[in-house]
């Protein structure tokens, strides 16, 4: 009698439940640079406007969002934290919320620049 060659949990292979178990949502935002601002996308659907917060502070923008479906009895929440690399206006950042999509506008002071320095690598 010939042994099987697949291992014993082989009909869970294409369910994929292992990895979507553990699943962190990396690709749920996109944060890029352009035209003296950065652009931060974020993918919430679901929620509603009032139950998203978006905070700056320090070089740091928060996002937290909290739904309750009474009728479900579920509860879904959200939460990244953004480090930007460069001053920020912090008076002209401006957020929007459509079809799911957050939008967050960080305009960039003018003369800002990267700080920091150079850290060698030791072989």
């Amino acid at each position: 009698m010939a042994l099987p060659m697949s291992p014993a949990n082989s009909w869970m292979q294409g369910l994929d439940f292992p990895s979507r178990l553990f699943e962190t949502g990396g690709n749920d935002f996109e944060l890029y640079e352009a035209d003296d601002e950065f652009v931060l996308t974020v993918e919430m659907p679901g929620f509603d406007p009032a139950e998203i917060d978006v905070t700056w502070n320090e070089g740091v923008l928060n996002v937290a969002a909290e739904h309750e479906d009474a009728e479900r009895g579920t509860r879904k929440t959200y939460h990244r934290r953004f480090r930007v690399p460069k001053t920020v206006d912090d008076d002209d950042i401006t957020a929007s919320y459509t079809n799911g999509i957050l939008e967050v506008r960080l305009p960039v002071e003018t003369g800002a620049t990267v700080t920091g320095k150079r850290i060698e690598i030791e072989a």
